[in-house]
């Protein structure tokens, strides 16, 4: 029998969507950091977007169910394991996944953190509707609290905006 290797099991993990944010796959979102075959098992390392973050079950069960039947027809059992270091970072997202982002309707994160925060500025955020960057924070905590709400003053839409960590 001929086994998957890891570039083959890291394709199956680009079908498992993102629980919070489905346009995006656990792959673009950068969650897993490592796949290992091994003679008994697929290991897959995944990594929280932040500490705390209460889709990583749904997550892990998700991966599970995806792998499950092929690493069955295998012989394999499918584990995962959350890793917390290196911390996730929004550097890791994708760039197809920060468009996805925008395209969905929530302003994609930077790639480096906004130092305005630190004082307690909100970032400027360009409007993922209308691309006007007319805009101002309503709530530093949006949908999930990995983003921010926002409303955009030239179209006066609401919208999320993915927080740069």
């Amino acid at each position: 029998m001929v086994k998957r290797t890891a570039d083959q099991w890291w394709r199956l993990l680009q079908s498992v969507p993102d629980p919070e944010i489905p346009v995006l796959n656990v792959v673009e979102m950068g969650i897993v950091r490592e796949v290992i075959p091994d003679q008994s098992r697929v290991l897959i390392k995944i990594t929280p977007t932040y500490m705390g973050c209460p889709a990583m079950d749904a997550i892990s069960d998700d991966i599970q169910e995806k792998l499950r039947e092929p690493a069955q027809q295998e012989g394999l059992s499918v584990d995962v394991e959350l890793v917390y270091a290196p911390a996730w970072t929004t550097d890791w997202l994708t760039e197809g996944a920060q468009q996805k982002l925008e395209d969905y309707g929530i302003a994609p994160p930077g790639k480096t953190a906004d130092k305005r925060t630190l004082q307690g500025e909100a970032p400027m955020v360009r409007c993922p509707r209308c691309k006007a960057s007319n805009t101002e924070m309503v709530s530093l905590f949006g949908s999930t609290a990995c983003k921010a709400h926002y409303r955009c003053n030239a179209c006066s839409e609401p919208f999320d905006h993915f927080k740069c960590i």
